[in-house]
């Protein structure tokens, strides 16, 4: 993120830093920077889909060590994503797909974050208690306007903060040395104040943000000025940025330099307006304005949002989206939809844009996880549908676009047709938290297809992430075996008990099974979009502990264990509320198995089997449970029945009539079989 090259050219510089012993203040922090540098700086797993419980504990360790030194954290996350961005975010989106494939064909790290990371980073400091809230657009520069207005530094790792003039400075993440505070009071760390840097290269303040646009930032690439050519003699290093910063010292206004800019780039006259509005709008993220979030944080008070985006959205939903109870996913979706209004208060809050230059740019990829094989967004589009269909009710010629990957690893656009279950149709968005509990319920549900009466049995936390269980193991393609599906089942219920300790200890580590990470990816995805889903229809469920609910290496131990010969009883042993739990799940989604064919009937005829040999084997004491587990069991192996009894009339019919195209190859089929006898 921010200006290309700055972060290291400016840490090859001596005297651009001051080292800090920073305690007793607040702290205004990048939340998404966080997220990312919390979870790459400490080598969690990322091939497996996510060390979760880790991480959560990580994020703790951080809120503690400021807590302890008297540092009061105020965390701001992005909401939805900047238009004018356009081109950054679809050359970020490939390169995700690129790294991707890398890091699935060799099993290295190349940074890519879990898919549930973002739900634990926000579920974790929800339970700390840290103030936390969602901006509008990207929230670059309203973590300035509020370190400014508080006169407290930011913390971030977006060298987009080196170019804002803040009073109390910037803190780089790679530098804040948290985890070495100790007994200490304070927490080393290196600041920055852009009034050293316009000091260092004796360049005029109000030259930063020309400097930043002219060197590249997320708003606008350049290529066609070869700032090395300005270069110094003898400080070849960085040669474009030193270059370019040599050059700006000719000039006396930013506005002169812009001129000059675009005639070293030779573009004609026609195009040399649409080529100064970039500039422009490059150079305008940098102005510090009112913070909108201050007297939310301060006083709980709605914060201000652009009047285009305030008439769209109904006004309980900006409260959610701020106080960050509605994901950035729906915001993002309801601001690309909404149109050119919409957008262009993305861009300028308080000014203008020019059109023609926004027409030109590629549409924007969303949070949506691009970066996913193909097919993983594929199985939970009908859960997003249904959410669209909430966000847009009956307007017409409403579509959605998404992006995925195809099986060519190539990012492709999908037009997607907002949907409505049977409920939903009655509901409207701007009263949906005053419709009954019941009928938001009865969405979920019907999107999930699953029943209340299913989920009766389990513990309202955990009646979500069983739904969405059952949606996967209907949908998921290729379909899930039962190994795998135990593997799941047993990696939410297992606590760390000795023996299952002991048991995972005797497990070595295995080769990662490149062909069952798909499946638990899209596992992933469905419990992220119902995430979603619940959050819109006002939690007709209780949200889910995602940091308890799945650890990678944890449940592909468990896989390789149940494909060698291990057995459930093996980690459940002397746990008796986690055998029932396991059962409970279990039962749930055997009740809800949907037709697979006949080719996964007769793979699922052997795993009903071995799963009711797992139950028996578990020596359960509540009666209750087994007896509801072997009977989900026998009426999921009659429907694979009914099933093969539906497949034999058809393959008959087939049969008779390849015997009437061809009667000759009939007969020689005949004359093999009596040979045989």
């Amino acid at each position: 993120m921010g200006v290309r090259g700055l972060d290291s050219f400016l840490k090859s510089q001596d005297g651009i830093y001051e080292n800090l012993q920073f305690r007793s203040s607040r702290l205004v922090i990048d939340g998404c920077s966080l997220t990312y540098q919390l979870y790459f700086s400490s080598g969690l797993d990322q091939n497996h889909g996510g060390e979760y419980a880790a991480y959560e504990n990580l994020i703790e360790r951080f809120i503690t060590a400021l807590r302890t030194c008297k540092i009061s954290p105020f965390v701001v996350l992005d909401g939805g994503s900047v238009i004018s961005k356009a081109k950054t975010a679809v050359k970020r989106a490939k390169n995700r797909i690129h790294k991707s494939n890398r890091a699935s064909m060799s099993g290295e790290h190349k940074d890519i974050l879990p898919k549930l990371a973002d739900i634990v980073f926000r579920q974790k400091l929800a339970q700390l208690q840290v103030p936390v809230a969602q901006s509008i657009s990207e929230s670059d520069q309203e973590i300035a306007a509020l370190a400014a207005e508080w006169e407290c530094p930011a913390l971030s790792n977006d060298s987009d903060f080196y170019i804002v003039d803040l009073p109390k400075g910037f803190l780089p993440f790679s530098d804040f040395q948290w985890k070495q505070n100790g007994s200490l009071s304070f927490i080393p760390c290196r600041r920055y104040k852009s009034s050293t840097f316009c000091r260092l290269f004796r360049l005029q303040p109000q030259f930063l943000p020309t400097f930043a646009a002219l060197a590249g930032n997320d708003y606008i690439e350049w290529e066609e000025i070869n700032w090395d050519q300005f270069v110094p003699p003898g400080t070849e290093p960085h040669g474009r940025l030193r270059g370019l910063l040599h050059w700006l010292k000719r000039y006396q206004e930013p506005e002169e330099a812009l001129e000059a800019a675009l005639d070293l780039m030779g573009e004609p006259n026609e195009k040399k307006e649409e080529v100064l509005q970039r500039l422009h709008l490059g150079m305008k993220a940098y102005q510090l304005r009112p913070s909108a979030l201050s007297r939310f944080f301060l006083h709980k008070e709605l914060p201000e949002f652009p009047a285009q985006v305030a008439h769209r959205v109904p006004k309980w939903m900006l409260l959610a989206l701020a106080q960050v109870c509605l994901s950035r996913f729906i915001l993002d979706k309801m601001l690309k939809t909404f149109g050119e209004a919409v957008k262009q208060a993305m861009m300028e809050p308080g000014g203008t844009s020019n059109p023609d230059c926004r027409s030109q740019e590629p549409p924007l990829p969303s949070a949506q996880a691009v970066d996913r094989g193909a097919g993983v967004n594929e199985i939970s589009r009908p859960i997003r549908q249904v959410m669209y269909g909430l966000l847009f009710g009956g307007k017409k010629l409403v579509h959605v676009e998404e992006f995925d990957k195809n099986e060519d690893n190539e990012l492709i656009s999908i037009e997607v047709k907002p949907e409505f279950t049977k409920t939903s149709k009655r509901l409207h968005l701007e009263t949906l938290p005053e419709a009954e509990l019941s009928d938001r319920l009865q969405v979920l549900l019907e999107t999930l297809g699953v029943t209340e009466e299913s989920l009766s049995l389990l513990p309202p936390e955990l009646k979500l992430q069983a739904a969405v269980t059952c949606y996967w193991f209907r949908k998921a393609q290729p379909t899930p075996d039962f190994t795998e599906l135990d593997a799941l089942l047993l990696g939410m219920c297992i606590k760390n008990t000795p023996t299952s300790t002991a048991a995972l200890k005797t497990e070595k580590s295995q080769k990662l099974e490149q062909n069952v990470v798909p499946a638990f990816k899209q596992w992933q995805t469905c419990l992220q979009d119902s995430i979603h889903l619940n959050q819109l229809l006002c939690f007709p469920l209780d949200e889910p502990d995602v940091a308890r609910l799945y650890q990678g290496k944890l449940v592909h131990q468990l896989l390789h264990s149940m494909r060698s010969g291990g057995k459930p009883k093996t980690f459940l042993k002397g746990d008796g509320s986690s055998e029932k739990l396991y059962c409970s799940m279990l039962s749930m989604v055997l009740q809800h198995q949907g037709q697979k064919g006949q080719g996964a009937a007769t793979r699922q005829q052997q795993s009903l089997k071995d799963l009711s040999t797992n139950v028996q084997l578990l020596s359960l004491q509540d009666d209750e449970t087994e007896k509801e587990v072997q009977a989900a069991a026998a009426a999921a192996q009659r429907e694979l029945d009914e099933q093969q009894l539906q497949l034999r009339p058809r393959h008959r019919t087939k049969e008779r009539s390849n015997r009437c195209k061809n009667p000759e190859l009939a007969r020689k089929k005949d004359c093999r079989g009596w040979d045989l006898l």
